[in-house]
Formats: C-alpha cells, structure tokens, sequence
C-alpha cells in the first residue's frame, strides 16, 4: 500500500474532532497514519501522550531532535456532572468574547463521539490554502507525520522523536508531564511545532517562523543557531522573530531542564476569532507547512559538526585565542 500523500493526511488529520483532554480521535488516526511506517515505533505514556521513534541505522543528528505538536484545540466539552443535552463548556477558549461563542452555538455545533463539540466548518484543502476548524495545531501534527513517512520513504539512516501532546490548550499538560519524565535522553532537544498568530514582522507565506521565544521565555540559543543555519545551508526561506502574542510547549518543557525551540506556521483567524470578533475557519498557507517539513527532514539528517555552526562556547574561546597578544599588551599598561 502506497503511503499517504501530504493533502490525504491534511484531510485524514483536520476532520477529527477534538479538545483538551479528548484528543482520542486526533491519537488514533496519528497511530492508524504511522503503524505501517518503517522504523517507527509508537508507545503512548501513561499521561496519553503519543510517542514515536523513527531509528534507522546507528546515525543521528547532533543534537537528536524530539518534534513536537499538541493533539487538542479549543472546543466543547460536557461539564463534569452535567447530564443535561445541550450544556456544554468550552475549554481552552480564553479570550474569545462570550458574545461570539454564544452566536456561533445557536448556528449549530458538530458533536461526536466521547461527549465533545466542535466548531462546525469543513476541511479545505487546496495548493495554496488549508482551512479548518483545527488548524492549531493539527497542521503540527501533520508536519511530523509526513516528516516520518518521507524519512522512510527515503531510507533515511537517522534518530528523531516526535512527541504528540495533550491538553497544551489549558497550560501545556500534556508537555509538562512528558518532561518530568523526560524518555529521550540529556542530549536531546525538544522542538515544539506550532501555528501561531504572525506579529513582530512575521508574514503568512513569508515561510517557517522559527521563533527566538514567546510572551514566557527566551528559547535555546544555540538550537535557534542550527535551525536558521540549516535552513540557509538548504536553500530554505524562513523567517526568525518573537512570538510573544502566545505562549508554546517550548517553555514548559525548558522550565524543567531539557534544551527547548520551536518553529511556527503562521495563523490566520487564531483559535477561530476573525478580525472583525467572529467565530471563523483557521487558516494557514501551504507553501509554509512544505517548507517547514522540508527543513525537518534536512535537520533530522544532518549532524550538528557537518553544518558548521560553532556553538557560542567555542566561538568566544576561539576569539580569545586569536587577541590573546593584544589582551596581555594591553592589560600591561592597566594600573
């Protein structure tokens, strides 16, 4: 069976219902997407996160990467207790005025199975433009199961995690409880794959955002280093600029000690809000997502040493060497 294309697994992924603590749909068709793929192993956590390893060979990137993007987006749930038909409470909506969900839920509500609600707009799926009611962040998830399937379709001999979150819309859950027991290792490096809205300079089809921070922390300097100089020595146009209209899983995996970046598709009607305070359809450019799954496999299949990019460590020790006569001469003449 011929593995799925780039627009099948937009389409498979973006039609599944989903909110923060009922990702079960998003899970299972992440799971049905890479069971067949060669060299990937999929465990789930006992927080419900989905874990996956592509090992093909004894090669991996320095740093190893662990791709990363959250399951859930804002939607509706049953209250806990409730047993009336249509109560519902929307989790991971803050900052949507009450005024707009309440119009948008008289127009009508698509429900599924597991006691949950979604904004009810169709998947559409074209060369220039995705759409749907969940972009944020299934189009990450999408990102890294092409990555997965094109780095098997290529034989590529490399090491990469991904890690597919829980409930990030309600304070990063999901991400919090895989770093306190962090699997993949001291020298890894978590990548948090998000859409976001575009500010301080960042444009919609301007490429791959990768993002120095967010309105919590600063990321990894040197790992911001090796993403923008993977994506010069590849010819890939990205843009680099703080994001600080939100926050990403980024800082709370970082807050726990492991080495923490993130790259970001920009967003278009961010958690559903138009300009104008309407409920609407996500949206994102695909020219963006291709270039950022382009520089996902380039960065999984190449070492950190054969990119050349020197960490700052080395660079300012080597600078030192290089003016060491002109700091012992100078310092002579210090009193």
């Amino acid at each position: 069976m011929a593995s799925p294309n780039l627009n099948n697994i937009l389409k498979r992924l973006l039609k599944q219902p989903t909110a923060p603590f009922h990702e079960y749909h998003v899970r299972a068709e992440i799971e049905s997407l890479l069971k067949d793929c060669r060299h990937v192993k999929l465990k789930r956590d006992k927080f419900g996160n989905l874990l996956a390893t592509y090992k093909n060979g004894k090669s991996k990137s320095k740093p190893t990467w662990v791709l990363a993007a959250h399951m859930d987006h804002p939607g509706f749930v049953k209250p806990a207790g409730s047993t009336k038909r249509d109560e519902w409470e929307l989790l991971g909506g803050g900052g949507i005025p009450q005024e707009s969900i309440d119009a948008a839920v008289k127009k009508g509500l698509r429900k599924a199975k597991g006691q949950i609600a979604t904004w009810n707009f169709p998947v559409n799926v074209t060369n220039s433009r995705i759409e749907a009611t969940a972009c944020d962040d299934l189009i990450g998830c999408a990102a890294i199961v092409m990555t997965f399937l094109e780095l098997a379709r290529l034989n590529i001999q490399t090491t990469v995690h991904a890690a597919f979150t829980r409930a990030e819309e309600v304070g990063w859950l999901g991400a919090w409880q895989l770093a306190q027991k962090w699997p993949f290792g001291k020298d890894s490096v978590f990548l948090s794959l998000e859409t976001s809205r575009p500010v301080n300079g960042a444009v919609m089809g301007g490429g791959p955002v990768i993002r120095v921070g967010d309105r919590v922390s600063i990321f990894d300097s040197e790992a911001v280093a090796v993403l923008m100089t993977t994506a010069k020595e590849q010819g890939i146009r990205v843009q680099r600029c703080l994001l600080d209209a939100g926050a990403c899983e980024a800082t709370a995996v970082q807050a726990l000690g492991v080495r923490s970046a993130g790259i970001s598709i920009s967003l278009g009607n961010y958690h559903n809000l138009s300009d104008t305070r309407q409920i609407a359809t996500e949206y994102v450019m695909m020219d963006d997502l291709k270039a950022l799954i382009d520089l996902l496999k380039a960065l999984v299949a190449t070492k950190h040493d054969g990119i050349g990019e020197r960490t700052i460590r080395e660079r300012v020790e080597m600078r030192m060497q290089e003016h060491e006569a002109h700091f012992k001469a100078g310092s002579k003449l210090f009193k």
